[in-house]
């Protein structure tokens, strides 16, 4: 056990006010709570500017064990700490906030869930101090996700957690562009356990996540998980098109019957119109995150590309 590594990779974006306290404290709790084990702590921060890289840099100085990694732009909430865990070279790997909203113990508590012998161990949230109105909003995703996915999918799973080296070489072998963690971890880690936990709230500063970015979170995890989108779009297509052959069959019945009294009338017209032009643009909607989710598996993009490596020369020692 004494030669084994834990790599906690942290993620950062603007995070000047977090990210020196939010290292040492990681730091501490290894030196604490896992002093039999080497360690690195691997930051990659997705283009900050404000003044997160002079204080990582500052970090990296001070301690050799903490390894930064410069992406040359950012390049979202996604596929920067994707990468950065295919980067660790311990013997499992934890990803971690910068925010502190992830609780310090959890770190030795996933290690020793590990050390049983997972592939994974997931860390779920039973409670959160976010905005009730949010986590309402995000149970409501999860479920449905769940219930219409090809693949099983894990409630209040964020992607904090342990994962084996062993895992991460399936991920470095998957080759997608356009990662998505949470369902990568469900589709092929079939050993694993979960531990529960409480999020706290951010230390400082604001959350750099907005509606959009979790909409096209939301929305990658349909296209990549489900067949019920397309499915949908065939079925309601089918449904429509019945309706409206009933309803002709009963105009046309109507007016044969009452020749000169009866009179379809233009609002009924324009009303199916206008009904089936937005059922039709919805559809449309829907096969375009299809095809856009393809389209960007398909030009095997790299994941980030990288601007400065720091301490990746240096040689493990044993824990400081």
């Amino acid at each position: 056990m004494a030669n084994k590594k834990v790599s906690i990779v942290i993620p950062a974006y603007n995070e000047e006010e977090n990210i020196r306290l939010i290292t040492e404290a990681v730091v501490n709790e290894i030196k604490s709570n896992l002093p039999e084990y080497n360690y690195e702590v691997l930051i990659i921060d997705n283009n900050s500017q404000d003044n997160t890289r002079p204080i990582i840099r500052d970090l990296c100085k001070e301690n050799k064990k903490v390894r930064a990694i410069f992406n040359e732009k950012n390049f979202g909430p996604d596929s920067s700490p994707y990468y950065g865990l295919l980067q660790a070279s311990g013997d499992c790997a934890i990803l971690f906030c910068a925010d502190f909203q992830d609780p310090l113990d959890m770190i030795h508590k996933l290690v020793h869930e590990w050390e049983k012998g997972y592939t994974v161990v997931t860390a779920i949230k039973t409670e959160s101090k976010e905005n009730k109105l949010t986590r309402f909003l995000r149970t409501i995703y999860y479920r449905l996700i769940k219930k219409i996915s090809n693949t099983e999918i894990i409630e209040h799973f964020t992607g904090f957690g342990c994962y084996d080296q062993s895992f991460l070489e399936i991920l470095r072998g998957l080759d997608d562009s356009v990662p998505f963690l949470r369902g990568v971890v469900a589709e092929f880690a079939g050993n694993r356990s979960s531990i529960t936990y409480e999020q706290q709230k951010r230390r400082a500063g604001k959350s750099h996540i907005k509606f959009f970015t979790l909409y096209d979170i939301a929305m990658r995890s349909f296209t990549s998980y489900t067949k019920v989108g397309l499915r949908m779009c065939t079925f309601f297509g089918f449904g429509v098109a019945g309706i409206c052959v009933v309803i002709a069959l009963i105009y046309l019945i109507r007016k044969l019957i009452n020749w000169n009294a009866f009179d379809f009338g233009i609002p009924v017209i324009l009303i199916g119109m206008f009904f089936i032009g937005a059922v039709q643009l919805i559809f449309m909607g829907f096969i375009g995150e299809y095809i856009l989710t393809i389209n960007q598996r398909v030009m095997h993009r790299p994941l980030v590309v990288e601007y400065e490596r720091i301490n990746f020369e240096v040689e493990d020692e044993g824990n400081e």
